[in-house]
């Protein structure tokens, strides 16, 4: 009766334990927000303070607009990008590889191409991942079409990509750019999958074995998971913030020394040839969203279309030249060929779609 006690008392130790270091967690995290939010409401300030009282660079010149640009959005894009890849970080959690290919095996294309575009948003794939991600999703029997839309989706709408045009664009624009970019690649596969291309594959893709891949379940607990977008901020942010930096350094020379409106003569609304060109420079062009935003921004700013600027940005984030030639140690060029052609269509319409509208 004695150990039957003691073994209740030890649960209830365990048990009580457990939700001390649940609280304690609780309210680190809301000290941390609180934080946070102090922090960001107080940058512009701290940026002018920087320019004109420590600095004492004259208000209005060149040099002062472009180093106020660059206090103020570097900083606050960092703050932005730490929190919600933390967050998304928590969501990937709950997606290991192979639980995505088993969420995309077996669906009605259609509706795969709808879960595979918005599962290649919260999934940590780039297009240095494309060949491993292809082999695995065609030999666990995704279908092709599907597979191409994960695939546009992962590199084009990622969380770095959202969280720098909502920090120097606002809520819209980001909204805007995330569903012309699920609606092309939902289109975009689906009008691959029609085609029926398989043959156009490799064909060593297709005798591969899938192999009976482990789970990896991965994060069970909230702490795990927190853990686990920690990471995600050390892999993610480590990467990126040198791109950052570098992009709103080049977005700052341009605020500060293009003349307004410069842009407007070769990439405006009235130029009808400006979206096409803008995709053709695009893509032969090597960046990730953290580099080249924040030079968009700069661009928009000074007298270019909403329409070609979105254009430009994604034909670099999601037409890369780079990923088509890794792409090619799968796929047979008529298919990589036809893969860019449907793709850059999708976004030559968002682009003229635009310029018409806004």
């Amino acid at each position: 009766m004695a150990a039957s006690a003691g073994a209740v008392a030890a649960v209830a130790h365990d048990r009580a334990a457990r939700w001390r270091r649940r609280l304690v967690g609780a309210a680190f995290a809301l000290l941390g927000a609180a934080l946070w939010a102090g922090l960001y409401v107080i940058l512009a300030p701290i940026a002018r303070a920087l320019t004109y009282r420590l600095l004492a660079l004259a208000p209005g010149s060149h040099l002062a607009l472009a180093v106020e640009f660059f206090a103020f959005e570097a900083p606050k894009v960092l703050m932005l990008l730490l929190l919600v890849v933390f967050g998304v970080g928590v969501v990937r959690s709950f997606f290991t590889p192979e639980r995505t290919r088993r969420i995309l095996a077996g669906t009605h294309e259609s509706v795969g191409n709808v879960l595979a575009a918005l599962l290649g948003v919260v999934t940590p794939f780039c297009s240095c991942s494309a060949v491993p991600l292809f082999i695995g999703f065609v030999t666990t029997g995704v279908p092709l079409g599907v597979t191409f839309s994960f695939l546009v989706a992962a590199p084009m709408i990622n969380e770095v990509a959202l969280v720098l045009l909502f920090g120097l664009f606002g809520w819209k624009v980001a909204a805007v750019y995330m569903g012309t970019g699920l609606a092309i690649a939902m289109g975009s596969g689906w009008v691959i999958g029609r085609l029926r291309m398989e043959r156009h594959v490799e064909p060593w893709v297709y005798e591969m074995k899938s192999g009976a891949a482990a789970d990896g379940a991965g994060p069970t607990t909230w702490a795990d998971r927190a853990r686990f977008g920690l990471e995600a901020v050390r892999e993610i942010v480590g990467k990126v913030w040198p791109y950052v930096l570098a992009g709103i350094a080049v977005g700052a020379g341009i605020h500060g020394w293009v003349p307004t409106n410069f842009m407007a003569s070769f990439m405006g609304k009235g130029v009808w040839w400006g979206v096409p060109l803008a995709v053709l420079i695009g893509v032969p062009m090597y960046s990730n969203a953290a580099g080249i935003i924040p030079i968009v921004s700069a661009l928009l700013e000074k007298g270019a279309a909403l329409g070609t600027v979105l254009a430009f940005m994604m034909a670099v984030i999601g037409l890369s030249f780079p990923e088509t030639i890794i792409l090619r140690k799968v796929l047979r060029p008529r298919l990589i060929a036809t893969f860019v052609g449907v793709v850059a269509a999708g976004i030559l319409t968002v682009g003229f779609l635009f310029n018409a509208l806004f």
